[in-house]
This record gives C-alpha cells, structure tokens and sequence, in this order.
C-alpha cells in the first residue's frame, strides 16, 4: 500500500474510532436520563424491572388518599381502571392534587409493590390530561368521560 493512502486509511480509522466512543459515551450519559413511562396495569403485571426508576400516569382512586397528621407523607393509589398500585409521596402535592383526577409520580417500586414516589405531578386544569395518560387509559379502553380534552383543544394560559 503507498504511504499517502495508508496515511487517509489511517485518518479514516481514527475519525471512525472517534465519533464512535462519542456516540458511545453520550448514549451512556442519556440512559441514566430517561424515565419510562408506565401504566398501573403494566406495573401490576410485573413489567418493570426491579430497582428502575420510573413515571406511572394514572387516575387517583377515588377514597384512596391518606395522610398523616404530624408529617408530609401521603398514601393514595392510582389506576387506569383494570390495575391499582398504590403510591407513598413525602412532601407537598401540587394544589390541583385531588381524587378522580390524572396524575404522573416519578420513582421506584419497592420489594412490597408500592411506587415510592420522588415527584407527583398533576394536571394543570380541569379539561387537561397528560398525553400519556391519556393515551394509556385509551389503549386500555376506558374513558373519563368528563375529564377528557376534545380533538384541538388548546390550554388556556
């Protein structure tokens, strides 16, 4: 092989090596980033793996939510009406926290089955849903009739 093609082969492969440890590298750094959406019924069926943390969307079950009286902890659950799992928050809840309506919890399920639960975030208005949500109470064919956003609908700020 002469020397000046051996020289571009060379810069070929070290170009090639390069981006390749960086597509690497920046890989690694996304995956710590990414959570998983999940519903109550994939989360009852044993579909999460073990120690993942994770975001659960659901609706909250209606004479569910208990709280203590001397500390922020608070117990509710959370279904897409076929599964429950229920969810342990400590902390403060967003004001548009209540029963019967949508929410998303980021966290981990412990070795009982409860989603201990790092942040609970809830709609912002009575008409809207989060798209995933939605979309899982949908595939799982059920409806709130009421609470659900119409084709186009558009938030009001």
């Amino acid at each position: 092989m002469k020397p000046h093609r051996r020289k571009k082969l060379g810069s070929i492969l070290f170009i090639a090596l390069g981006l390749s440890v960086a597509a690497g590298l920046t890989l690694y750094a996304l995956k710590q980033n990414i959570n998983m959406f999940f519903t109550p019924s994939q989360v009852a069926g044993g579909e999460v793996p073990k120690g993942q943390h994770f975001r659960i969307g659901g609706m909250v079950k209606d004479g569910s939510i208990a709280r203590e009286d001397d500390s922020l902890s608070v117990n509710f659950v959370t279904t897409d009406f076929i599964s429950e799992v229920p969810i342990h928050y400590v902390g403060i809840l967003p004001d548009l926290f209540r029963e019967g309506q949508g929410i998303v919890a980021e966290g981990v399920v412990d070795t009982a089955g409860v989603f201990q639960a790092s942040k609970v975030l809830a709609k912002h208005d009575e008409n809207y849903m989060s798209p995933e949500v939605k979309a899982a109470l949908d595939a799982a064919g059920t409806s709130t009739e009421g609470s659900l956003p119409s084709e186009g609908y558009k938030p009001q700020y």
